[in-house]
């Protein structure tokens, strides 16, 4: 990953409702989410959600496909994966030790 797109990502994720909206889809991957569905669980209003989940298509972290009237939303979990390694990529410097706790706090939720 590059460190433009890798920043793109992360300004995108840094607004609590943007990340909040991320994380709902995440845990609704692969299905995804209608945005409809998406504004109603997080109490925002449409307008608002719609912006949000613009912000984050254009950094690459979510995708979406329309259904008739209806736009569902999905994550882009390999991008996510992307950027994870992105940033812990040099982390333990040769050192697999360094790295042992952080595999096995991801470990039980992958």
């Amino acid at each position: 990953m590059e460190q433009e797109t890798a920043i793109l990502a992360l300004a995108a994720l840094a607004q609590s409702t943007r990340l909040e909206t991320f994380r709902l889809l995440v845990r609704h991957s692969p299905d995804g989410l209608p945005a409809g569905e998406i504004a109603r669980a997080l109490s925002i209003p449409h307008n608002t959600m719609s912006t949000h989940l613009n912000i984050l298509s254009r950094a690459g972290l979510v995708a979406s496909q329309r259904h008739s009237r209806v736009i569902v939303y999905r994550a882009d979990v390999p991008r996510l994966r992307e950027l994870m390694l992105f940033l812990i990529k040099d982390c333990c410097g040769g050192n697999a030790d360094l790295c042992a706790p952080l595999i096995a706090e991801l470990e039980p939720c992958c």
